[in-house]
């Protein structure tokens, strides 16, 4: 795609011009509710805020879904504003669900402890008690994963609003995500059916699982679909932002400056890499926990399914870790795919809408902006990353199933014992 290609050059603009340019900035910032301060700065309204928050509006069901779980318990404190406080309301009835929980967790806890600890038991069985012991301590991890990072989940829902109203402001279109918002409400809903159909196939897979037992594995399994569903949503959004913010650069080029209006489609740039950056920070906690879980268990399950199969043969009873095995599998694919898909289109696929620019056909500022664009997005690379401790892409995958591998050529190895 040729921008600038059939358009005139542009030159260092006159004072009539500019003066026509600032009118229609200051028009712009008038219809989007803003006013400009002495130091220059445009101070948001909130009800321009809560107007223009559409990824709140889409998004709404999950933190619903995960204050009534006592997962993360934020709240909406006013319009187009979002805050966590540890003695709000929402906080202090997270504080009685978790009790509650903790309570019958640890005895079902207890109960597994009991299992893996007796003798005379085939190694399947053991593996099912341990996968399934372990399945139970990210319940009480919680408080330390998500409530210690609730401000700064706060701090994210706060720039996604403030973005959507920079973006309309810049760009003179609102963000509208279609069919998210069924989406949102549909894996709400698929997060907990799920839980409880693979605990309910369990329990009639492991002789050993008892029916009260599964209680205590409702809301944890559902709890990390959640994780997956909010992941997918944000990676989704993020995505289809960066892919509308690409297609529109036209816009800018062909504009009476298109030097300023490059300037500021890169400011929205940066900002949507800043909020990549902090909803990994933000949530670091809880999908680090969730993608050791994750790769401990499928690690663990392929192991014993393997062994049992070598050892006695192909038989019902494996089934239960095959399954196991194969709903932790989707679970990382899912978040890395999202991951990668996303990343692509905020890094190389927008860089190459900005190469494509014909810079001889603009002038030396607007070349100059391209360049400094570039450079931005060499600079901010569009990782999605775990608070700088972990890169979530598509190596996470394969590095898993590396390691998958050596363990399955580890039990070839091993001597076998008479």
């Amino acid at each position: 795609m040729d921008y600038g290609g059939n358009s005139p050059i542009h030159g260092v603009l006159n004072p009539h011009q500019r003066k026509i340019e600032g009118n229609v900035k200051a028009q712009r910032l008038s219809d989007a509710g803003l006013e400009i301060n002495a130091k220059g700065d445009s101070e948001p309204d909130p009800e321009l805020l809560e107007q223009f928050d559409s990824f709140y509006k889409t998004t709404k069901s999950l933190l619903v879904l995960f204050q009534i779980m006592g997962v993360m318990p934020i709240e909406r404190s006013g319009k187009g504003k979002t805050t966590f406080r540890w003695f709000s309301g929402a906080t202090i009835y997270a504080y009685s669900i978790f009790l509650a929980e903790t309570i019958f967790v640890t005895i079902i806890f207890k109960e597994r402890l009991l299992l893996v600890l007796q003798k005379g038991k085939r190694f399947d069985e053991y593996i099912y008690s341990i996968i399934f012991l372990s399945i139970l301590i990210p319940h009480f991890l919680l408080p330390i994963a998500a409530w210690t990072n609730g401000h700064e989940v706060a701090k994210f829902k706060n720039m996604w609003s403030r973005f959507q109203l920079k973006y309309y402001q810049v760009t003179g279109t609102a963000i509208i995500f279609h069919n998210l918002t069924l989406i949102s409400y549909s894996l709400c809903i698929f997060s907990w059916v799920l839980g409880i159909a693979i605990m309910l196939a369990q329990y009639y897979l492991q002789p050993d699982m008892q029916l009260w037992h599964t209680f205590a594995y409702y809301h944890i399994l559902a709890m990390l679909n959640s994780l997956c569903s909010l992941w997918f949503i944000n990676c989704t959004a993020k995505g289809r932002v960066a892919k509308d913010l690409a297609q529109n650069l036209h816009n800018a080029l062909e504009s009476t400056d298109p030097a300023s209006r490059l300037a500021e489609y890169r400011d929205l740039w940066v900002d949507l890499s800043h909020m990549m950056q902090q909803f990994g920070k933000a949530y670091s906690g809880m999908y680090g926990m969730y993608c050791i879980l994750i790769l401990l268990t499928t690690i663990v399950a392929f192991y014993g399914c393997l062994t049992e199969i070598l050892d006695h043969g192909l038989s019902f009873k494996e089934a239960g870790l095959f399954l196991i095995a194969f709903y932790c599998m989707s679970l990382l694919y899912i978040i890395c795919n999202e991951a990668h898909y996303t990343s692509a289109k905020m890094g190389p696929e927008f860089r190459e809408r900005l190469l494509s620019v014909n810079l001889m056909a603009v002038d030396s500022r607007t070349r100059q902006e391209v360049h400094m664009f570039l450079t931005a997005i060499d600079k901010n690379p569009p990782t999605m990353n775990l608070n700088q401790y972990a890169d979530i892409n598509r190596r996470l995958i394969s590095s898993r199933g590396n390691l998958s591998g050596n363990i399955g050529v580890l039990h070839f190895t091993r001597p076998k014992v008479d």
